[in-house]
């Protein structure tokens, strides 16, 4: 019990930002949280956190140990209330939002499916590029894709996403293959406009000793470190889904997240290219306010969605 409320302890300080905070949200001496911070450092060896009077930053130990407290403390908390909870069935409403374009082609699909297995649960969902606060606006989950901001939310993690580079097989044998990331500046490359929201273009993976050389180098053996150049063309628009279309349709070579083009990449309709200068995998979460009891609704709806994320068809066979 002493280790998972350290555990606690520790994700309630780092999502709150401060020792106060943390003290003042159990109704403890700011003094005993920071026990139980030290507490755990001594037994796990390694520092989780540096403090000082102004702020709290995490190491980058603290920050992997952060993710997987999380899912620990939310795999603790259902599997009591699936104990406790008995024959009592999912009810009230379920305010959802995600990204617009993952969240019609990821999300909508199984919000009816869930609701077909708790059918007094009614549902919201609401899809939007902007960044959703979901605590101020009073949602109980969002799914969200790419590397998380700090903040005070509780995510867990649902699947892993990558970018690629992908054409039509007709175009790359009309045009070759590039062999390098610098190559792209000799093909069609079809990008975002530079008012959308992608700002620092297309990342790949290379040696650090690439850095300098245009990046030229391939990858393996030495220090990894991800750079990111911005491919001309002559189409770009704000609209990802756009982009996958005209991709699809010939025009040239796009980046785009596996989410969208796993099941195009599986059917045969494109084919990936710089495969070894791949950028390492973020994630898709669920991100959901900080509570010390989840409503069961939003609990089997996380459930839900890790069970289908984490299905290799569910990706392949989506249009």
């Amino acid at each position: 019990m002493d280790k998972l409320k350290q555990m606690e302890t520790f994700a309630s300080v780092a999502t709150r930002g401060s020792l106060t905070a943390a003290a003042r949200a159990e109704g403890v001496a700011p003094a005993i949280i920071g026990r139980r911070l030290d507490a755990l450092e001594s037994r796990l060896g390694v520092k989780l956190m540096v403090r000082t009077t102004r702020r709290i930053t995490l190491t980058h130990e603290g920050s992997a140990f952060l993710e997987d407290c999380q899912r620990l403390l939310v795999d603790f908390a259902d599997a009591e209330a699936s104990v406790s909870a008995g024959g009592v069935k999912a009810s009230g409403h379920l305010r959802l939002t995600a990204p617009a374009g993952f969240g019609r082609r990821h999300v909508a699909p199984l919000v009816p499916l869930f609701r077909e297995l708790h059918p007094e649960v009614t549902i919201s969902l609401n899809l939007s590029d902007r960044v959703v606060d979901v605590a101020g606006e009073a949602y109980d989950c969002a799914v969200r894709v790419g590397d998380l901001p700090d903040s005070s939310l509780v995510s867990v993690r649902l699947a892993e996403n990558r970018r690629l580079c992908v054409a039509t097989p007709k175009y790359l044998k009309q045009h070759g293959l590039p062999q390098v990331p610098a190559d792209l500046v000799r093909f069609d490359c079809l990008t975002l406009s530079s008012d959308a929201s992608q700002t620092r273009g297309w990342a790949f993976a290379v040696c650090k000793s690439a850095a300098g050389e245009g990046l030229q180098a391939e990858p393996g053996g030495g220090d990894i470190q991800v750079l990111h150049m911005r491919p001309g063309g002559p189409l770009d628009c704000s609209d990802g889904q756009v982009l996958h279309e005209w991709c699809l349709a010939g025009y040239g070579i796009a980046w785009r997240s596996t989410w969208e083009v796993e099941s195009d990449i599986a059917a045969g309709r494109l084919e990936t290219v710089l495969d070894a200068f791949a950028a390492p995998p973020n994630g898709i979460y669920a991100v959901f306010p900080q509570r010390k009891h989840l409503a069961l609704r939003v609990r089997l709806w996380i459930d839900f969605l890790k069970h289908h994320y984490g299905q290799t068809d569910f990706w392949q066979g989506s249009a």
